[in-house]
């Protein structure tokens, strides 16, 4: 079945880069290259957040380009639970030994339209999550508007619209993480470990103007359309849909050439999903680069599918009928040294709850750039996530070290490495994670263009 599925995908790719040669002998002013308004997918698209209102490329058509991200990994992780109960039986955890883990990658398609608009459609060819080929999402970016007046270029001189089926702009982390084969913006190997992440129907409306910026955005709440009738629980009747309405404001500004500072904070606000529910904390369509760690493995079967236990090592708290979540980011670059900081905040519940939870985490990076063209860096990085998961009496928490290096042999390919010890704490001695623990290294060789 997986031959079948690279065999369609080889297809795919042939065909998209045949599209251009053909797609250019019919139209003269068709071409091949970069868009405009866009965030590269090799090393100069490391800290690059919201895209900017400054062009160096000047329209003279219809322009395609195709590009991917690959990502190989090596992991050699060990864990523990022996102070859970029955650590030997039901709490069992997934036997693991090192290994290389199934190659991850994504294809790329990004389009200019025509002058300051511009397409994306993102698709997983290979993935933890999915075994098969999976689009993450598309959406059209207006960066100018195809009406004249000058009223219109004045307003679009500070303004950018998206809409689509696209990860939705909560938080600065998301710019930071792991996306499937696209791995190389992230100094480690994984997200963080309660990791605000979706892919929703709707859109958003940026303005931004000397460094500040605002932003507005209006999604479905979901991670997919639908148009199925919600089915009432026993302790919640309420099936209508709510869509959810994020907003984000900051600045970002370079002091000099040489120092650099983002302070940015984020809203997340959804009264009431129905349906599929909210999946702000479990949209992620690619899975973890933390494979099979920290997993229950029932005492019945040999070992539980891998297609199954996608999110080794993040904590999902459930809340997908409401959510109130806010986000607040700093971050700071002089010369090499770069610090990145995050502190969030969710409330939200399930709809087989009636009380509200509380869910807390901050994280911290600090990562050094060096050598010809900042090619070399090492880091630190803390997390840690806390607070009360449904059916559990106390709150919980968990907590992350990680240290990486990597080198980027051209800005196209890097290889890094990682460290990590994460600890599981306050469990209940009947869960699996109680007193858990996993601890080793994982390698990554990553490609991005």
């Amino acid at each position: 079945m997986r031959r079948l599925y690279l065999i369609n995908a080889i297809k795919v790719m042939l065909f998209l880069f045949a599209l251009p040669a053909t797609m250019w002998a019919q139209d003269e002013k068709f071409s091949y290259g970069r868009p405009a308004y866009w965030r590269p997918y090799d090393k100069t698209g490391i800290n690059v957040f919201e895209t900017t209102k400054e062009n160096l490329i000047p329209y003279d058509g219809m322009r395609i380009r195709l590009g991917a991200g690959f990502t190989q990994q090596f992991q050699n992780l060990k864990h523990e639970n022996d102070g859970a109960a029955n650590f030997e039986t039901s709490n069992r955890l997934y036997p693991l030994a090192p290994g290389f883990m199934t190659a991850q990658a994504n294809l790329n398609i990004d389009v200019q339209l025509a002058e300051g608009i511009r397409l994306n459609v993102t698709t997983y060819l290979s993935s933890r999550h999915h075994n098969e080929a999976w689009v993450k999402g598309g959406y059209i970016q207006f960066d100018k508007l195809p009406f004249k007046g000058k009223i219109w270029d004045d307003i679009m001189k500070v303004t950018t619209i998206k809409v689509g089926h696209m990860e939705v702009n909560y938080g600065d982390a998301h710019f930071r993480r792991s996306d499937g084969g696209q791995t190389l913006y992230n100094p480690f190997m994984e997200s963080y470990i309660m990791d605000a992440y979706a892919t929703e129907i709707g859109g958003e409306v940026y303005v931004q103007k000397n460094g500040l910026f605002g932003m507005v955005g209006v999604t479905n709440g979901m991670i997919k359309g639908n148009v199925d009738s919600a089915v009432k629980s026993p302790v919640d009747d309420n099936v209508k849909r709510k869509p959810s309405l994020i907003l984000k404001g900051g600045i970002d500004k370079k002091i000099s050439d040489d120092i650099r500072v983002r302070l940015t904070g984020s809203f997340y606000h959804n009264s009431n999903s129905a349906a599929s529910g909210l999946t702000l904390y479990g949209g992620d369509r690619s899975g973890s680069n933390y494979q099979n760690v920290m997993e229950n493995a029932p005492a019945n079967a040999a070992l539980p599918a891998s297609t199954a236990i996608a999110f080794s090592g993040r904590l999902n708290p459930g809340f997908s009928k409401k959510v109130d979540a806010y986000m607040i980011n700093g971050f700071l670059k002089v010369q090499g040294l770069e610090v990145f900081g995050t502190y969030e905040n969710a409330q939200g519940r399930a709809k087989t709850e009636t009380a509200v939870r509380l869910m807390q985490q901050y994280a911290g990076d600090v990562v050094y750039r060096f050598g010809n063209q900042e090619n070399l860096f090492a880091g630190v990085r803390y997390n840690k996530a806390w607070g009360q998961l449904s059916g559990f009496a106390d709150d919980i928490n968990v907590d992350r070290w990680a240290g990486a290096a990597g080198w980027f042999v051209t800005k196209n390919v890097l290889l890094k490495g990682e460290y990590v010890v994460q600890k599981y704490n306050a469990f209940p001695v009947g869960d699996y994670r109680s007193s858990g623990k996993f601890n080793g290294y994982v390698i990554e060789a990553v490609v991005g263009f």
